[in-house]
């Protein structure tokens, strides 16, 4: 490692934490609404539209995660 080498360990813009927010994202844009209405209809046997409706609430919260993430230059694109 070099002097010039700034490597930051605690905060939020630490390589654990914006490693763990983009992963947290990822896993509400396509995990949101593929499978929590499945496990919601098919498993809880709760009613199928409500279960469309809390993947696409989960799919809208993990896209505005990503933009505030973009926003705040934790993650460049």
């Amino acid at each position: 490692m070099t002097k010039d080498e700034n490597v930051e360990v605690t905060g939020i813009y630490s390589k654990f934490w914006r490693i763990t927010l983009v992963i947290v994202s990822m896993l509400l844009i396509f995990v949101g609404p593929t499978y929590v209405p499945y496990v919601i209809a098919d498993i809880l046997k709760r009613d199928y539209f409500a279960s469309i409706g809390i993947g696409f609430i989960l799919f809208m919260i993990g896209i505005g995660f990503m933009v505030l993430l973009i926003r705040k230059k934790i993650i460049t694109v």
